[in-house]
């Protein structure tokens, strides 16, 4: 592309003035929503301003509207709270505190405002805007402003991004900062559980959620609580004998602790609060248990964001900036939204009048329809809950046995899905096997029944508590075709990376000499690489990538006292490009060089140029993330070299190689969550097609859809069948030939400030939608 051509396309937004506020209650991740826009605001030409202390800041003006340059946002994308504050403001929900904050926006030249915060700070966005023009009439009126000057600033443009730890907000699969808040639960029940098991103690745990109970949901799913309370679902009359009926029988089985989580808003049938208190002294005084209430409260909002926070907010960010870049006259106010993997616009207030009737139907004791409209991944995670958490053994035994193993690395998640799996089977009726060290287990017979409680307490464990190998199936095809004849085992559960794909690939094109191998097959994904065919996500990739993400966060701050440094940081991964770029989009790294985007040393020199004169400003560190097999031959060595040759005299340079520390410790609640559904999913079809191929007391399977890998495809659970993946995969490289993570790099160069041309940006399209579409297709 032509230099004045790129030029053209670099300064789209010229003249444009956009401000980026934060509002209402804070959430991590806002941090790196502020810096994406001001990046992407000032990238594409225009000027960005900061407006301090939200809409507060608004309408006292002055000192609380700064310019931002590119500087002005470095180094906080893995900072918690909001650099640039956030209160409530009574003043600007009157006409004349509107009337001031429009004042100060005309001062600056402002008729762009992001707003980052939750519906109500929305709502008052889109109040703001439909004011706007009788706003400038008064000004002019009361000789504030000119009629020139309304002219010039006679229409303002709005985009929301949802800011929200409560995950409350239709239209979006994900809230900024709904994750992290689940890192820190999360990090607060694995430390209680210790405590717990120690003194044989219940734990009453109160989550934030006055209206909406994902955070207790999803923390309840993925830490196995005993118990829940959600506002949206109030307990059955007579729950205090359910709920310790249920705590005295795990307690008679064995286990020396139970877990109860409750939202702040949980209430019974009549509309009545159920406390933490109450639900503590209920199970001293019927089942003499020792019991502890823990309040998460503030907690919650606190520490860094997570991975996912700082993607989804910086995806968001840059969304919103060419939102308003695309806004006319006839543009309504939109909210930039997650689904899928993808960016959305949707008609902000469309979004926030769904929202407002979830809470109507929970008013009106419309309980069931306020599951539903939270949205298909709020009643997935109930309804699966449900299942294992109050579901007992089956009375009668099924015809079926299935066995679950572990192939390839250990990836954190491997052990939910396990556990889930297995008590699924069991509810099924089935006999249910584990097997040790994956294939080369199944060929030397380690093979075991399992019991319900023998996978107690697998849901926060790291690695594989199977074992697990990286054997292929033909190097001993025989002995595994032996111990599946003679276990009767007709479906089987592989729980792993690329060889798992690859070694149920080899099982079913073994079919026709083997008619032992003609059974039901699935595979779940499970690697850091996030490299199988047939799935957005492998189990443990989120975990790789937090587990990364927060070694660079060290690795950055190592340097704050040094002067001008780089780090070139080596990530695991094979010839996958996956954890280095996510990673990298999270750290805010300066490149990340990954097979899959291929580079010259005329790009390597290039970089060092543009780190170079980045050390030249105020900014005097530099992060380059490199994975593994990026390259035969610019290994992480040559890079070294090549940094420190180059940058002799400007900057010095460090070697990071991160290792196996990215296969994780505990598993992120997104793949302790993520691996007990695929897990119940994988069974519970396992189970249907079983019963299909059933003839005459014996199963026989040998289609092609009876060997499936299960797989999250956008917002969908997909089986695909490994013949059919086995056209669309590099063998060579172990990947699949089309991954959607690749669009991602786009962001990551942009936001590092390198001349990208915005006509490769795909931006989202702006949906008009049905309240149908807003809640029932949100998530998985």
């Amino acid at each position: 592309m032509a230099a004045a051509e790129l030029e053209r396309l670099r300064m789209a937004g010229a003249g444009m003035a956009i401000a980026v506020l934060t509002s209402g209650g804070d959430a991590q991740g806002m941090n790196a929503a502020v810096r994406a826009v001001t990046r992407m605001g000032i990238y594409v030409g225009a000027k960005v301003f900061l407006i301090y202390e939200g809409y507060e800041g608004l309408v006292e003006g002055g000192d609380n509207i700064k310019q931002a340059n590119w500087l002005s946002v470095s180094n906080i994308i893995q900072l918690g709270g909001t650099v640039i504050g956030s209160a409530r403001c009574k003043a600007f929900t009157t006409r004349a505190g509107r009337l001031r904050a429009a004042r100060n926006l005309v001062e600056h030249g402002i008729t762009n405002l992001c707003v980052i915060g939750g519906d109500g700070s929305l709502t008052g966005a889109d109040i703001f805007r439909s004011e706007w023009g009788g706003l400038l009439e008064e000004l002019v009126r009361d000789g504030q402003i000119s009629e020139e000057v309304a002219r010039e600033n006679c229409r303002l443009n709005i985009v929301g991004l949802v800011g929200s730890i409560d995950n409350d907000f239709c239209g979006t699969d994900m809230t900024i900062g709904t994750d992290s808040a689940l890192h820190r639960i999360m990090e607060v029940i694995d430390a209680i559980t210790t405590t717990a098991q120690s003194h044989q103690r219940t734990f009453v745990l109160e989550v934030m959620g006055r209206h909406c109970g994902y955070l207790a949901l999803v923390s309840g799913l993925a830490s196995g609580a005993d118990w829940l309370f959600i506002p949206e679902s109030p307990p059955e009359d007579g729950w205090e004998d359910l709920m310790c009926e249920r705590l005295g029988e795990t307690r008679s089985r064995g286990s020396r602790l139970n877990i109860i989580i409750i939202a702040e808003g949980a209430i019974d049938r009549s509309g009545k609060p159920i406390s933490s208190n109450y639900v503590k002294d209920l199970v001293v005084q019927r089942l003499g248990f020792d019991t502890r209430v823990t309040v998460l409260g503030h907690v919650q909002r606190g520490g860094t964001p997570s991975a996912f926070d700082r993607v989804l907010s910086s995806k968001m960010g840059m969304e919103a900036v060419m939102a308003l870049l695309e806004a006319t006259p006839d543009t309504p106010a939109c909210v930039v939204s997650l689904s899928g993997n993808q960016s959305v616009r949707l008609p902000l207030m469309e979004c926030v009048q769904v929202t407002k009737d979830v809470q109507k139907a929970m008013d009106e004791k419309r309980f069931e329809e306020a599951i539903q409209l939270r949205g298909r991944s709020f009643e997935n995670n109930w309804n699966i809950y449900k299942l294992l958490a109050h579901q007992k053994p089956a009375q009668e035994k099924s015809p079926f046995s299935m066995a679950i193993l572990n192939v390839g690395a250990p990836a954190a998640g491997m052990n939910a899905a396990v556990r889930s799996a297995v008590r699924i089977g069991i509810c099924q009726g089935h006999t249910v096997y584990v097997v040790s060290d994956g294939f080369e287990g199944l060929s030397k017979g380690q093979i075991r029944e399992v019991g319900w409680h023998d996978v107690a307490g697998w849901l926060g464990r790291g690695g594989s508590m199977l074992g697990t190998k990286r054997t292929l199936p033909k190097t001993c095809m025989e002995k595994i075709v032996e111990n599946v004849r003679k276990f009767n085992i007709q479906g089987l559960l592989v729980i792993g990376g690329f060889e798992a794909y690859e070694g149920v690939l080899q099982l079913v094109e073994a079919r026709g000499q083997y008619e032992e191998l003609c059974i039901i097959m699935c595979v779940i994904p499970a690697t850091i690489s996030n490299n199988v065919p047939g799935t957005d996500f492998s189990l443990g990739s989120d975990t790789a990538v937090n587990a990364a993400m927060e070694s660079c966060d060290r690795i950055k701050q190592s340097a704050s006292g040094t002067k001008r440094r780089v780090f070139i940081v080596e990530t695991m991964g094979g010839y996958c490009g996956y954890l280095s770029t996510v990673t990298g989009i999270a750290v805010g790294a300066d490149a990340a060089y990954v097979y899959e985007d291929p580079f010259t040393i005329h790009d390597l020199k290039a970089n060092v140029e543009h780190l170079t004169d980045k050390m030249k400003t105020d900014i005097q560190r530099g992060l380059v993330l490199r994975n593994e097999k990026c390259h035969e031959h610019y290994t992480t060595e040559f890079l070294y070299n090549l940094y420190s040759s180059e940058g002799k005299g400007i900057f010095d340079c460090r070697i990071n190689v991160l290792g196996h520390l990215q296969q994780g410790g505990a598993p992120t609640p997104f793949d302790r969550n993520y691996g007990t559904k695929l897990g119940v999913k994988a069974v519970l079809w396992m189970s249907e097609k079983l019963q299909e191929v059933y003839r005459k007391g014996r199963v026989f399977a040998n289609s092609g859809d009876s060997a499936c890998v299960i797989g999250l495809r956008k917002k969908v659970v997909a089986f695909s069948p490994v013949t059919e993946l086995k056209k669309v995969t590099d063998f060579e490289h172990r990947l699949p030939q089309e991954q959607w993570w690749l669009n991602l790099r786009l962001m990551l160069k942009m936001l590092a400030n390198y001349q990208i041309s915005l006509t490769e940006y795909i931006s989202g399209k702006m949906e008009h939608v049905t309240r149908r579409t807003l809640s029932i297709e949100k998530g998985f």
